[in-house]
């Protein structure tokens, strides 16, 4: 832990700068100075530090809380909501790569079965100092940018060889390997994020993964908490919220937009998920009110 305060002093600094510039590519900073009310968001395969305060994402009916000095390590594309719940909020994210995780893999014998079950996708641990030590370089590559092009790629590499070897190590070697079972998953969850609007059928989400049904069904539930047609819900809500946030379109028709037949269905399945019915959600949203 003896890295945090320097860590929490850096993203304070560069937060805003590199919400805009991203200049270590793969590096996301977050910074809150006050508690904020749950709101949708779309994780992909990371790690994420949280360095001070704390925060809750809620995967499915699944809450995770998670405080300095915890990370994250995500598996997979996976719609969520989350919210600061203790402020000044301060975390870093490093991207995890399936190729460069795949070439370490191979570099240094980490092969793992493929008929492994996939992980869960979201796990929530302390991050040991062996850990927190190339987070922490990552960081300071902020203030010396001349040297991000020749060192990021070298921390990032330290980094993930040392995941591989911590407790997050089978989360790892199946996101680096194209045969493992979170692969054939990962296919069918980008498939219904890239196709959130169109029928969906089981039977060939499973076809996609190489799975038969009921592997697929268990395997899914498994990363996402949710069946596939509770995951492509969650899609169409979010994305609906994001269109009437955007606004030029009403309830009813971002609601066909995203796949929904029926109108009242769609306001009853969005009341029940934000809180409030579309239009006025949409309204509270843009005073700034987000749940």
């Amino acid at each position: 832990m003896t890295f945090l305060p320097e860590m929490n002093e850096l993203i304070e600094r560069h937060a805003q700068e590199v919400d805009t510039v991203h200049p270590v590519p793969g590096l996301g900073l977050y910074s809150s100075d006050a508690p904020t009310l749950m709101v949708s968001a779309a994780y992909r395969p990371m790690l994420c530090l949280v360095v001070a305060g704390s925060k809750q994402t809620l995967l499915g009916e699944r809450l995770y809380t998670y405080e300095a000095g915890d990370c994250l390590v995500v598996s997979a594309e996976l719609p969520v909501c989350g919210s600061v719940i203790e402020a000044p909020y301060r975390a870093v994210s490093v991207d995890l790569d399936p190729a460069t995780v795949s070439r370490i893999m191979l570099e240094s014998g980490e092969a793992e079965p493929a008929e492994q079950p996939p992980p869960s996708g979201i796990q929530v641990a302390p991050l040991p100092d062996d850990l927190l030590d190339p987070v922490a370089r990552l960081l300071r590559l902020l203030d010396r940018p001349r040297e991000i092009p020749v060192m990021a790629p070298m921390i990032e590499r330290e980094l993930i060889w040392r995941l591989l070897h911590s407790k997050h190590g089978p989360t790892l070697r199946q996101i680096g390997s194209g045969a493992s079972r979170l692969t054939g998953v990962s296919r069918a969850i980008r498939w219904l994020r890239a196709h959130y609007a169109e029928p969906m059928r089981v039977d060939d989400l499973a076809g996609m993964a190489g799975m038969s049904l009921s592997t697929f069904h268990r395997h899914f539930r498994t990363v996402t908490t949710m069946s596939p047609l509770q995951f492509q819900k969650q899609v169409r809500l979010q994305e609906a919220r994001a269109r009437l946030l955007a606004g030029g379109e009403g309830a009813a028709q971002a609601g066909f937009a995203v796949g929904y037949d029926s109108a009242s269905q769609f306001s009853r399945e969005y009341a029940r998920q934000f809180g409030a019915p579309p239009a006025r959600d949409a309204v509270r949203m843009r005073q700034g009110l987000v749940a």
